[in-house]
């Protein structure tokens, strides 16, 4: 017998998806009642207040889901996976909005806040979607509001180049991910994730229009992620969006595709994964990840040494980054998704707090060099120990959060299958790689704190005292997770 699908448990699963919808036209509507009088400084700093107002409500939202459990028919699955990832998703989102008003300058400041909010119901919505056609929505909902926060800087043409690429990347990934998705009801029968699972046990898995759906599954996630070498769209996307909007995209977005990623591929597609105990052991998307990561933990790194643009550079290391992520991933049936979620949020935290930095240069019309940030610890010393904070924490540097990060995912790949299984050596590869990022990581730190500033350039960077705490809080959040990880690692 068949449940009945009941209304009030959608508006159960959705409630902080709701709430963001809601919060996004209320801001909207504030500004057409009340913006007029205000100046556009003004409009920003209402809407940016609401826009964190709106979002601590979504996240006390996620604390009333109740116990975990499949919701409307199996639609939703709400579990410690995706409430998790939902808060780390909104606190993000909530930092990107907070630092907003002192790092960009946008024509429609009022827009650009519910926009963000707008990306982050796809984005929660992603974390708990257990059906495809869901899983696709949350995606469109979310990418259609990034492409259009990259482009929201009308007297930037990098901006508009930026969101034109991101776009046609974006919409080619789309057209992948559907076509995947189609062939997969096409031989299970079913668009729910627990039905595909029991039906692709009974399949030959090794059947090429199965391995052409995987294919084409992993592919789309490839470009969602970033990962190599479908990463083409990131450094432009980077360098030309608006620091809040590349900020979103590099932090909250690659946590809702790493949670959406391991969902989709372990519960529901563990039958075809290529691994021991599988129908097919050698072609499977357990290899096609492997490629991935490994190609992209390699030429993300190298790709960074040859910057001097810092954007260009953190877009090549969040390549590199989105390699170990695969990583985390391909772990996540034996190590569970602790590592993966822990590596994922603090890696997006350290990001916000460098993004937050950059904007504030950018507002200051410092360029975007790494000879521009000479003497940067004395022009600001706020914004010098930030960006000392978070690309440590990036390069992995005890005892900030990215070292436990990193330390966790190559831990539980080496005891996947000893250091010389397939994990071992992608763990091996990616400790090397490390040593790489923390080398461009300290030529950013050298010009930021040694080398001394020109004449030229601004003598002081003033920093309001809303975005001074907001830093802090980043800084002191890295630290906190980094001596204390059992508090993410302890409830996965």
């Amino acid at each position: 017998m068949i449940a009945p699908l009941l209304y009030s448990d959608l508006l159960h699963a959705m409630r902080p998806e709701l709430v963001l919808t809601v919060g996004a036209l209320v801001v909207i509507g504030v500004d057409l009642s009340f913006g007029k009088r205000l100046t556009e400084a003004a409009r920003m700093n209402t809407a940016a207040t609401l826009g964190v107002m709106w979002l601590v409500a979504a996240a006390f939202g996620v604390f009333q889901v109740g116990a975990p459990g499949n919701l409307f028919g199996g639609v939703f699955r709400l579990d410690v996976l995706g409430g998790i990832s939902r808060l780390g998703i909104l606190l993000l989102s909530l930092l990107t909005v907070g630092l907003a008003p002192s790092s960009t300058r946008v024509r429609n400041p009022v827009e650009f806040i519910a926009l963000v909010l707008l990306a982050t119901a796809g984005l929660t919505l992603m974390a708990v979607a257990q059906q495809l056609l869901v899983v696709f929505l949350a995606i469109e909902l979310a990418s259609l509001s990034l492409y259009l926060l990259t482009g929201f800087d009308k007297r930037s043409g990098a901006s508009a180049e930026a969101a034109l690429k991101y776009f046609l990347f974006g919409g080619m990934a789309a057209a992948f991910l559907l076509f995947g998705f189609s062939l997969l009801y096409g031989i299970t029968g079913s668009i729910e994730l627990p039905q595909i699972a029991i039906a692709l046990g009974a399949v030959d898995s090794s059947q090429p229009l199965m391995l052409v759906a995987l294919v084409m599954v992993v592919v789309a996630l490839g470009f969602k992620a970033a990962a190599a070498p479908f990463h083409l769209w990131a450094p432009d996307v980077y360098q030309g969006a608006p620091a809040p909007a590349a900020a979103l995209i590099a932090s909250a977005s690659k946590l809702a595709a790493v949670t959406v990623f391991a969902r989709l591929l372990w519960p529901g597609l563990a039958a075809a994964s290529g691994g021991p105990g599988t129908d097919i052991p050698i072609a499977g998307w357990l290899p096609v990840v492997g490629i991935l990561a490994a190609a992209s933990i390699v030429l993300g790194n190298l790709g960074a040494l040859a910057q001097s643009n810092v954007r260009r550079l953190l877009a090549y290391s969040a390549i590199a980054h989105a390699g170990i992520m695969l990583l985390g991933i391909m772990v996540a049936d034996h190590a569970g998704y602790g590592p993966l979620v822990y590596y994922a949020l603090t890696y997006g935290l350290a990001t916000v707090g460098a993004f937050g930095v950059i904007g504030l240069i950018d507002r200051a019309e410092i360029g975007p060099n790494l000879r521009d940030l000479a003497g940067l610890h004395r022009r600001s010393p706020l914004l010098a120990i930030t960006l000392l904070v978070c690309l440590l924490s990036l390069a992995g540097v005890p005892p900030l959060a990215g070292f436990f990060g990193k330390f966790g995912v190559f831990v539980a790949a080496i005891r996947n299958g000893g250091v010389l299984g397939a994990t071992g050596g992608l763990a091996l590869l990616g400790i090397a790689a490390s040593a790489v990022g923390l080398y461009y990581y300290l030529l950013v730190l050298k010009n930021a704190w040694v080398v001394t500033a020109t004449p030229a350039q601004p003598p002081r960077i003033a920093v309001p005292v809303a975005t001074t705490c907001f830093l802090w809080a980043i800084n002191l959040g890295l630290l906190a997770l980094g001596l204390a990880p059992s508090l993410i690692l302890s409830r996965l």
